[in-house]
């Protein structure tokens, strides 16, 4: 309505924001925004809104609901990823890929006080038909992580993904580790090209992570000790590559019996160390002078080296050599043949051999073997714990507990012994 009155009537006259907008305003409420509503009365009008206002505001809990209607993906980019340090790389490369691939595809549209059961049931379901269940495990923790960021930044009062009574999250299967038996590793190896055979002796003979194998050097054996230091592993960092400390940043001595130090003076007599030099713990383009000076190339004489030099890539490993292994030691069935398009030849296509999934049968089932012909030997725990490089010997007791002999009686006499000396 117009402040003054019309002239010619004495009435007020209505303007072109007649009926537009919101007639109630709800102000000076300390630490919180205005706002304003077409009601008055009823629970989404301007008088509820007011009480709960100054009762949540009082006792300090107050949340505007103005701040969660941020899209999921805008408050993702925008304020949760930059505040996320990582020390390792590779676990940066590993939690930006199922946040962005499979959290933020599916519901980075949505508003973060928007997301509800009925579109976390959704997302479950489409990705426990995509996913294995530890990504689906793996992508609801961080998502959980984002919500109650969200809540310490006062966007959100309360975390959908931990009051969650409908929905069901997939469980793990539970599962052992399982040596293989000397028969097998003989059979894997054998089928393996020989220069690379060393690998299988290597993981089975002194419990060497995949990647330890790869960055192992000459300077790291003491043959006069019988001992391998486990300096540095070859690590893989997205698509490239980069030397880093073992799992756990644990170095470690680890015993090895002579057959294995004959094994690799053989191997080395054959084929020579060469010298790899790679980025040290991240390959990717230093932002920063300190990340510079930390991510100075070195340069060691590894012991296992790719056909044409540098590193071995894990995946090519584990595609060329290692799962053709298994196939043709009958570990696992033979590989189908699947035919694929060549991208830049329309027309054509190309056989690709498609080798069945088997995670219990990776390249840690020989550190496995390791762990368990040593415990089967009555090594105390905290030795193998030490050898395996594990933080915790509590680690190497979850994980092994069942390859640990049985008891035989030897107890039962030595108590025996203790009351017969009494």
């Amino acid at each position: 309505m117009t402040k003054k009155p019309d002239p010619v009537t004495g009435m007020r006259r209505k303007t072109e924001r007649w009926g537009k907008g919101k007639r109630y305003r709800v102000a000076g409420i300390p630490g919180v925004k205005d706002r304003s509503f077409e009601k008055l009365e009823g629970p989404q009008g301007a008088k509820a809104w007011l009480a709960k206002a100054q009762h949540e505001s009082t006792a300090g809990e107050f949340v505007d609901p103005r701040r969660g209607q941020i899209l999921l993906a805008d408050y993702v980019e925008q304020e949760w990823w930059p505040r996320r340090g990582y020390d390792n790389p590779a676990t940066e490369v590993t939690v930006r890929s199922r946040v962005w691939n499979h959290v933020l595809q599916h519901l980075g549209h949505l508003p973060l006080n928007g997301i509800k059961t009925k579109h976390l049931g959704e997302w479950l379901i489409v990705l426990k038909s995509t996913v294995a269940t530890s990504t689906v495990l793996e992508c609801w923790g961080y998502l959980s992580s984002i919500m109650q960021s969200a809540i310490d930044d006062e966007r959100l009062t309360h975390n959908p993904c931990r009051r969650q009574t409908t929905l069901r999250l997939p469980t793990r299967a539970p599962s052992k580790p399982r040596a293989w038996s000397k028969e097998r590793v003989v059979a894997v190896k054998a089928a393996m090209d020989a220069r690379f055979q060393l690998c299988v002796d290597l993981g089975v003979g002194a419990g060497l992570r995949q990647g330890e194998v790869f960055g192992l050097s000459v300077e790291d054996i003491d043959f006069e000790g019988q001992r391998i230091l486990v300096r540095r592993q070859v690590k893989k960092i997205g698509s490239k590559h980069a030397f880093a400390l073992p799992k756990g940043d644990k170095v470690r001595d680890v015993p090895v019996p002579e057959y294995l130090l004959k094994r690799m003076e053989h191997a080395l007599s054959i084929r020579p160390a060469r010298p790899v030099t790679l980025p040290w713990k991240d390959p990717r383009p230093p932002a920063t002078d300190r990340e510079r000076e930390e991510r100075q190339p070195q340069t060691h004489a590894l012991i296992l080296t790719a056909a044409r030099g540098g590193a071995i890539r894990r995946d090519d490993f584990d595609k060329h050599v290692w799962k053709p292994a298994l196939a043709a030691a009958g570990v696992i069935p033979p590989p189908r043949e699947d035919q694929r398009r060549v991208s830049h030849r329309p027309g054509l296509f190309r056989t690709v051999l498609t080798y069945a999934e088997s995670r219990e049968n990776g390249f840690h089932a020989l550190r496995h073997t390791f762990a368990s012909v040593q415990l089967d030997a009555r090594e105390p725990i905290v030795a193998v714990s030490k050898w395996l490089g594990h933080a915790d010997p509590s680690i190497t007791l979850r994980i092994y507990a069942h390859m640990m002999p049985e008891a035989d009686g030897r107890g039962r006499t030595a108590m025996q012994n203790w009351f017969e000396g009494s």
